[in-house]
């Protein structure tokens, strides 16, 4: 039953504000619908993300967030329509929307844990030609993560929890996304490692870069983004600029604890 009733970085492409959108988005969704089997987990969502935008999924699990992110990228099959950067992505591989700049880092870090982390670090410039600059933008993952370059020869698969969130999200940001999808990037981390992974999240967003955002805590995400969708049973039930939702007595009810 439905909630409610009817540091250094990369150099980022694009510009974020307050001010508005003032061109079509540069993801749009539209009766996005996804099933498994009998069980219809997305029942028909329209979402937008316009360029310089941190826009942010919430809701409890199950909601279909983290199936939504799965059917944009290519990794699910679904019904509807889904257009980047203007051009509709059915039938277009998820390793093409990659070299087009649309990127996830997955629940669960989607690392390789039998690489070093610098060897993780290099797969992420792996499709770039500008490879001099590469290297540089490299350099600077470390600057933002220190633990990163301390550990640039160990095993990815050793790292901690945090540790192996820094990397799956700078291994991200050295493709140069134009659309960075972000799925529980606060999972399983400890106070002091969330900080720091949304310290860098919302340093990203500042620089430009978009971001839709799937995040188990609701206030981080909503304290962050400039938009958001609540999804509840695979339908979006609120929507709206974040600062509004996250002062709305439905959702502090239902997802704040209050």
């Amino acid at each position: 039953m439905n909630r409610f009733a009817a540091s250094p970085a990369l150099p980022l492409a694009g510009a974020g504000g307050d001010e508005g959108p003032k061109q079509a988005p540069l993801l749009r969704v539209r009766d996005l619908r996804v099933a498994y089997g009998g069980i219809h987990a997305v029942k028909g969502i329209d979402l937008e993300v316009h360029a310089g935008e941190l826009v942010t999924l919430i809701g409890a699990n199950g909601a279909g967030k983290t199936t939504t992110l799965r059917a944009i990228t290519g990794l699910l099959a679904w019904q509807g329509e889904i257009e980047y950067a203007g051009a509709a992505t059915r039938g277009v591989p998820t390793h093409a929307l990659l070299r087009r700049g649309l990127t996830m880092v997955p629940e669960g870090r989607g690392i390789f844990t039998r690489m070093t982390v610098l060897e993780n670090l290099q797969m992420g410039t792996a499709a770039r030609t500008d490879h001099a600059r590469a290297a540089h933008d490299i350099e600077a993952q470390f600057a933002t993560f220190p633990r990163l370059k301390e550990r640039a020869t160990q095993l990815a698969g050793t790292l901690s929890g945090g540790e192996q969130q820094m990397l799956a999200l700078a291994r991200a940001l050295l493709t140069r996304p134009r659309l960075l999808l972000l799925d529980e990037p606060s999972m399983g981390l400890s106070p002091i490692m969330v900080d720091k992974i949304f310290d860098v999240i919302r340093d990203a967003s500042h620089r430009g870069l978009t971001i839709l955002l799937v995040e188990q805590n609701a206030r981080l995400a909503l304290e962050a983004a400039h938009r958001a969708y609540v999804l509840d049973s695979g339908i979006v039930t609120l929507q709206g600029r974040a600062a509004d939702l996250l002062h709305d007595p439905k959702v502090r009810e239902a997802y704040l604890g209050e």
